[in-house]
């Protein structure tokens, strides 16, 4: 590639991706409630025991999130830029986090100091695999020979394509996080009902129905995915995330290969910056649509 794709870790890209991308990924970060230590929510080369991390929360453990390290940010970005590299950051969704608009602040700054270098700051208003669905399109952009600000152009004139559908396993989480009241969540409980929400084109969740049942709410993604997804379905580009919730996940996976003779599904995690929020057993799907 012509030029450095930097995203931060809630786009949930597998390892294995990051690798062969050659991009670079910021962690956001958490802790603890109660305790000091901050953890990064990615390490290049260490993989985070995430299914821990769900126990924990599992037993009541709280966890605070915080952005990514602004100091070490700054840095990776003034050696790619002192390197003669053009970058290209795509963000968090603003409506989730504060790490674009801290980002783009510092990076204002760096384009000062380097007015010579293209900096290219793109606010994927996605979450999770939509992010990192995103950034996977901009990297096959930039290996068919894109430049950074024909790559910058697509993600912003199709970033409200990339569609999120998502469900959660228990409300409460959702209610810690301020999604949902305390009586609908704990009525939601009480009821076995499973909200299906989505990411709107302002990057925030919002619950779009309410079904009785796991099952039904698993289906209920699939259901969107048919009524929205570009055509044909069977050549795109799919992605799931989940917390800790695998046997759902490759449910989903199995039925959209089935429906829609797709071929390609990534499954990959929950990060635990996302997962703080949306708690253990969220499924969730990513595909392009006609809108989200």
């Amino acid at each position: 590639m012509d030029f450095e794709i930097v995203t931060d870790s809630c786009c949930n890209l597998l390892e294995d991706m990051i690798d062969d991308f050659g991009i670079h990924v910021l962690p956001l970060t958490f802790m603890v409630d109660g305790e000091d230590e901050v953890y990064q929510s990615y390490l290049k080369g260490e993989r985070t025991d995430l299914k821990q991390f769900y126990t924990m929360m599992r037993e009541g453990k709280v966890f605070k999130t915080s952005l990514p390290n602004l100091a070490e940010s700054e840095a990776l970005f003034r050696e790619l830029l002192g390197s003669g590299r053009d970058v290209l950051y795509i963000a968090f969704s603003s409506g989730l986090s504060g790490t674009y608009q801290a980002l783009s602040l510092m990076t204002a700054q760096l384009q000062e100091e380097f007015p010579e270098r293209k900096i290219h700051v793109v606010d994927s208003l996605a979450a999770s695999g939509g992010q990192g669905l995103l950034v996977w399109y901009a990297v096959q952009h930039a290996r068919a020979g894109k430049s950074i600000d024909q790559v910058r152009d697509w993600l912003e004139e199709n970033k409200l394509h990339l569609a999120h559908w998502f469900t959660v396993d228990d409300l409460m989480f959702l209610f810690r996080g301020g999604r949902v009241s305390k009586t609908a969540a704990w009525a939601g409980t009480l009821l076995n009902i499973k909200p299906v929400l989505h990411v709107d084109d302002e990057g925030h969740l919002i619950p779009m129905e309410k079904v009785r049942g796991r099952k039904k709410s698993l289906n209920a993604l699939i259901d969107h995915m048919e009524k929205s997804a570009n055509k044909p379905i069977s050549d795109q580009m799919v992605f799931i995330t989940h917390g800790d919730c695998i046997e759902d996940a490759e449910y989903v996976a199995a039925k959209i290969k089935e429906r829609f003779g797709v071929k390609e599904v990534v499954i990959n995690y929950v990060d635990p910056v996302i997962g703080a929020h949306s708690g253990p057993g969220t499924m969730a799907l990513f595909f392009l649509a006609d809108k989200r």
